[in-house]
């Protein structure tokens, strides 16, 4: 025991790695806990038609700050002036201005998506759910200093404080209201308990506005392939709710993003634990540098990629069995896109410790390149899924596109001297094995929803 705490002790990096990462994970775990109980409550409180509403609410907002970043986070996270007032307070004065201009092209896009999409209720939810992304612009950059240092332990519970404040006013408003309005304003409430909390309690100067051309000048040209990494990274995460939404029923796609909020589990505790801790670790550790840091990361990814595949399998294993368990017989198809996305998760989960070398190193255009390979791949086997066998097609269709972006991985991973193919291998065939076992535990629900996809 004592061994096991002089190593979470101090400032050197592994420790600093090591306590960021049980930070991370405990945090993110209690956010999905957190998570899971409002949805079980809400999905009793609401209809599914109001998820499905409201997860088009989330695509189009997702879409505008995703086709607007310019990569502040990273580009402090990266960055020799990443400590330094000036520079910090002109990225932070760019997210302001970033996040008026979002909530104005929101309020002007209102009524065409409501048209769009055949629902007049977007024309009144979309312009008050994107305060949220006009009160975002305030969030201080102390946010970002200390994941700079991977000094996590505050911001993690101030990230807890957030969630449950969201929560607590979703649940509340969904038993007075029985309404999709709880989910819009506990949104906006919780965005401003996150900017508030944050800039009260977070060490550090307060940000003021301030425009110094070399700091400007320096995001901008990290940015602008971020930005377009960006554009990229919307297409491909969130065309699978783009497309279902357009395709397929209201209830069908709410059904399916309660699938999607269980099977993603592992997928999105990859991508925080990459995103918060790798590039950190890339900056100060270079795989090029040395065959030392290589064997480092080497072991650190191991032990990242075994814990997700771990999870995953259990999801997949487990999805049909969860989902009778904690919803109700209108969400039962829910259990077989559970299973099926897990499943298809697995290509991506064995890579996703690769994406953030080239953000450490500043090659944001090699990033780019990654991610439209990958944004085109998803958006045409969604499609093809999609015409040739509906839901169920779709379901297949994004694991395809996550086998056939490999080859660009590898690419990307070379160049950066992070790719390891022993370890590509090891967890390629494991994957396989717990996809086989997880289909043939729930053959006779895959067939079901097969079936119901074609009619």
């Amino acid at each position: 025991m004592n061994a096991l705490m002089d190593k979470f002790r101090g400032g050197s990096l592994g420790a600093r790695v090591l306590r960021s990462s049980v930070l991370t994970v405990g945090g993110f775990g209690f956010s999905q806990v957190i998570r899971l109980a409002s949805n079980l409550i809400l999905t009793r409180l609401l209809f599914p038609e109001a998820f499905g509403l409201m997860a088009l609410v989330m695509v189009f907002l997702m879409g505008l700050g995703q086709f607007s970043d310019v990569g502040v986070t990273p580009a402090i996270l990266q960055s020799k002036r990443g400590d330094d007032r000036a520079f910090l307070n002109t990225a932070w004065t760019i997210q302001v201005m970033r996040g008026f201009a979002l909530w104005l092209v929101a309020c002007a896009a209102a009524v065409p998506m409501a048209w769009i999409y055949d629902e007049p209720m977007l024309g009144q939810i979309l312009p008050v759910a994107a305060l949220t992304l006009l009160i975002a612009g305030f969030k201080p950059t102390r946010m970002d200093t200390a994941n700079r240092h991977l000094m996590l332990g505050r911001v993690t519970v101030l990230d807890m404080v957030t969630q449950l404040s969201g929560v607590v006013v979703a649940v509340l408003l969904a038993w007075w209201t029985g309404s999709v309005w709880a989910l819009v304003v506990s949104g906006v409430v919780g965005s401003i308990v996150e900017v508030f909390i944050n800039s009260a309690f977070l060490p550090g100067e307060r940000n003021r506005f301030r425009w110094e051309k070399a700091a400007a000048r320096e995001l901008i040209n990290f940015g602008k392939w971020v930005f377009l990494a960006t554009v990229c990274g919307f297409v491909f995460t969130q065309s699978d709710k783009i497309l279902i939404g357009k395709y397929l029923p209201l209830d069908v796609f709410g059904v399916y993003n309660i699938g999607f909020f269980l099977a993603a589990f592992p997928m999105l505790l990859g991508g925080i634990v990459t995103r918060k801790i790798l590039i950190p670790i890339y900056r100060e550790t270079p795989p090029t540098e040395s065959r030392e840091n290589f064997l480092r990361l080497r072991k650190m990814r191991f032990a990242v990629t075994t814990l997700l595949l771990c999870m995953v399998t259990v999801f997949a294993c487990l999805g049909v069995w969860l989902v009778d368990l904690m919803y109700d017989p209108r969400y039962a198809m829910a259990g077989a896109v559970v299973v099926l996305l897990a499943c298809a998760q697995i290509p991506m989960l064995i890579v996703q410790t690769y994406d953030q070398a080239a953000l450490a190193a500043g090659d944001s255009r090699r990033f780019f390149v990654l991610a439209l390979a990958r944004a085109v791949l998803m958006v045409v086997c969604l499609l093809i899924g999609l015409e040739q066998a509906g839901l169920i097609g779709a379901l297949i269709g994004q694991g395809v596109a996550f086998v056939l972006a490999y080859p660009v991985v590898v690419w990307l991973a070379r160049r950066m001297g992070a790719w390891d193919g022993i370890h590509d291998v090891i967890f390629a065939v494991l994957g396989l094995c717990a996809a086989a076992l997880a289909v043939w535990l729930n053959w006779s629900e895959i067939v079901a929803l097969a079936g119901k996809s074609a009619g």
